[in-house]
């Protein structure tokens, strides 16, 4: 029992999310970015179980052969979403690899009897690959645009952003990759890749794509939040997983990197599923060194293999290796200032005007990477290839059209090799490659890599953020492997050591950029192990990584992070602000009156509440005989919604009933009250009703959440905070303090014992005060 006055004293959580438009109706502005001063932003997902009569009716009629059913099909379901991602993963890197191999191929038989043909063949067939790109998402699929890691993340967070988890996203996503990829833009596939895995796993938790007619019923089984959320946890690891090959590095970047929760039994489904993805990938490897996949060789799925590498570093070599942890974390702190800039005057000047605005932009800077990509190799002398090496492997020059290094363009001799062409006229799979490679001393300039890091970095800037999907990962290794690759080789003029190896250096660029620039550390170290194939320059890669990191957050956020800002994605971060430690529950509430709703409430009283106001939750209060006030639980907007929808609960009465007597409780079933997946669902002008609905009556008591999370007013908003993020709860009651208590629960009551007759169990006595 709670007093009288427990009525004021309960607030709900303020409500800062709502909708935003669906992608279905094409109506996401600057490519995807959300307005955070628009109240109608997004919409907060219900991650707490509604435990609803509804809910335990459906729960007692189900056996323990159905709670092992459910089990089985939820690893089936893992292994569904590794084979369609690793599916998905093979098809985006068969293609941009054939279409980058086609395109160099060409430019190469033509450069033989005219540059400036081949200047006009390469930057025509890049153009119409952006072009094919940028249309896709602009008028089929707008929530495909970015890399959709801010969106998943947020997603995971507890934030439903309408319109990622969509079939056509899902199409737009891989499509608009291969183009905007293989059109030789400063961009990866990697990222997209990791949204490409979670609308595959939402697909497949929804039972397909309705709109499509591409759905079935038998895989309709998840039809709660909370499932659906693990299922999508699977998809962001095997999208890591089949990006890089690193079925470890998925396991942990899902951890680290998009979930703000964990459980054990999900662990083992994703890692499941991360291996699952790590067998088709490889499968489809070795189906393609017989020569089946065009142009397809061992580039495109990114694993670049430095075993052979630098075998020891001494004590000496320590100081340069944090001299490239601070530049990361520089460099990367600057990359994600200027591209929060850039991105915020896309959002309120540029993609404004119009659609077409935006397709212009991605063509004009199509046309400015491939004129820079093919232009400044030209101004660049050639040089003699050195000695062979027949143990390296590596052949100078290299066959034209091929991958490798020692590329040889606009070069008088046979004998010699063009070095900014080996990484500027390539894919940047083999580039880094290149950039890595042992036994290859002195085949760049520092010269040329100085060049090219300054004109990719600018071209990474100003090209993240267009119409296209465009992901981080391969474009900051890129980055930082070739100022890692020129601490390198100053470092080896100044020891004078031959077993030093600028491609050593050059990987320990690499993972500093993106510990600088995305602040990821353990899933980010594993992730460049397993790409590598070397295990002993973990402990360097830990040290860059922390430096960079630590020199990052100095400044600002991480990458992800200032994006989801920029969209007005409200993630909770890790660790609550400073400020509320000073503040209490009812603080925070502010004075926001609070909306109730008595249990047997007007049908008239419900729709003009739900019309007036955009909040989701509402609590339920009822009357004791003795006329106390009692808060009976919390209804959600959308059970309200299909309520009114279906019409079948009204009654005449104002009085309530008993919701166990008859048939009444089972009217409904549990999966009827769940919103459809990345849509906006019911909405209250979609509802119609007559005159004589209006005056009709509806008992809220079978409906609602009898056990919502109830907290003190006094309580610190830190731990309300903590509980909001590690729970995934989307309403909190605030209340005064209770008059009287119960009962008090420690860990020792909630061990359970069974008995002999298995169709009861019972909480363990009480008596023993061990683990009080």
């Amino acid at each position: 029992m709670l007093s009288n006055h427990l009525q004021d004293g309960i607030e709900t959580a303020k409500l800062m999310w709502s909708r935003i438009p669906n992608s279905e109706d094409g109506q996401f502005e600057g490519v995807g970015l959300l307005n955070s001063s628009d109240a109608n932003a997004v919409e907060s997902l219900d991650y707490e179980v509604i435990e609803n009569y509804a809910y335990r009716e459906e729960q007692a009629q189900r056996g323990k052969l159905y709670v092992g059913y459910y089990v089985a099909v939820k690893w089936f379901f893992a292994l569904l979403i590794g084979i369609g991602t690793g599916l998905a993963a093979v098809f985006i890197n068969i293609s941009v690899e054939n279409f980058a191999g086609w395109k160099f191929s060409l430019t190469f038989s033509i450069i033989q009897k005219s540059y400036f043909a081949g200047f006009v063949v390469y930057v025509l067939i890049n153009l119409v690959l952006v072009y094919s790109s940028v249309y896709i998402i602009t008028q089929f699929a707008p929530a495909a645009a970015g890399s959709g890691i801010p969106e998943i993340k947020g997603y995971l967070n507890g934030v439903d952003i309408h319109g990622i988890l969509l079939f056509r996203t899902l199409i737009g996503k891989i499509f608009g990759s291969i183009g905007s990829v293989g059109g030789g833009l400063a961009l990866g596939k990697e990222g997209p890749l990791v949204h490409t895995g979670a609308c595959i796993a939402s697909l497949l938790g929804q039972g397909g794509s309705t709109k499509y007619h591409l759905s079935s019923r038998w895989l309709q089984v998840f039809k709660s939040d909370r499932d659906r959320r693990d299922l999508v946890t699977c998809g962001c690891a095997a999208g890591v997983a089949a990006a890089f090959r690193a079925p470890v590095g998925g396991v942990l970047f899902a951890l680290e990197e998009v979930t703000s929760w964990w459980k054990s039994q999900l662990m083992w489904r994703v890692f499941f599923t991360s291996a699952i993805v790590a067998v088709v990938v490889r499968t489809a490897m070795g189906w393609c060194k017989s020569g089946k996949c065009g142009h397809f060789g061992s580039g495109g799925f990114v694993i670049w293999d430095i075993s052979d590498g630098q075998e020891d570093y001494s004590f000496g070599e320590l100081l340069p290796m944090a001299v490239i942890g601070v530049i990361g974390g520089l460099l990367g702190a600057l990359f994600n200032q200027l591209t929060l800039y850039i991105t915020r005057w896309r959002r309120n000047s540029l993609h404004k005007k119009s659609i077409q605005v935006k397709v212009i932009e991605a063509c004009l800077i199509s046309v400015i990477t491939s004129a820079i990509s093919f232009g400044l190799p030209l101004l660049r002398k050639c040089s003699p290839c050195p000695e062979a090496d027949a143990d390296s492997g590596i052949e100078c020059p290299r066959p034209p059209g091929m991958y490798g290094n020692y590329v040889n363009f606009y070069c008088d001799k046979d004998k010699e090799y063009n070095d900014l062409a080996t990484i500027f006229f390539n894919t940047q799979d083999d580039a880094i490659r290149n950039l890595f490679s042992a036994k290859t001393i002195h085949e760049f300039s520092a010269q040329s890599l100085l060049t090219f890091l300054v004109m990719f970095y600018t071209l990474a800037v100003v090209t993240f953020g267009m119409a296209v999907p465009a992901g981080q990962f391969v474009p900051g290794i890129m980055i930082g492997s070739t100022y890692g690759r020129l601490i390198g080789m100053f470092v080896v003029k100044f020891y004078n050591k031959p077993n030093i190896e600028e491609g050593t250096y050059a990987l320990l660029g690499a993972a500093s950029f993106l510990g600088g620039s995305m602040r990821m550390t353990v899933s980010l170290c594993v992730i460049m192990v397993e790409i590598t194939n070397n295990l002993k320059l973990l402990p360097l890669i830990m040290l860059v990584l922390l430096i960079s990191k630590a020199v990052g957050d100095a400044f600002n956020e991480g990458l992800y992070e200032v994006q989801a800002q920029l969209r007005g994605i409200p993630l909770l971060d890790t660790r609550p602000k400073y400020q509320m430690r000073k503040m209490t529950a009812r603080e925070a509430c502010g004075s926001q009156k609070v909306v109730s709703f008595p249990r047997v409430v007007k049908v008239a009283d419900v729709v003009s509440i739900l019309r007036s106001n955009k909040h989701n939750g509402f609590p339920v209060i009822d009357h004791a005989r003795n006329g106390e006030t009692l808060v009976i639980g919390l209804v959600l907007r959308s059970h309200l919604l299909v309520l009114l929808q279906s019409k079948g609960d009204f009654q005449h009465s104002p009085l309530p009933c008993d919701p166990r007597a008859g048939s009444r409780s089972i009217r409904h079933s549990f999966s009827e009250f769940v919103k459809p997946v990345s849509s906006k669902g019911i909405s209250i002008e979609d509802i119609h009703l007559s005159s004589d609905d209006w005056e009709m009556y509806i008992d809220l008591a079978p409906f609602l959440n009898p056990s919502p999370y109830v907290v003190p007013e006094d309580m610190s908003l830190t731990k309300v905070y903590n509980l909001f993020r590690e729970l995934g709860l989307r309403h909190i009651f605030v209340v005064p303090r209770a008059s009287r208590v119960i009962g008090l629960i420690t860990r020792k009551d909630l061990f359970i014992e069974d008995n002999e007759d298995s169709t009861s169990t019972e909480l363990q006595s009480t008596s023993s005060s061990s683990f009080r």
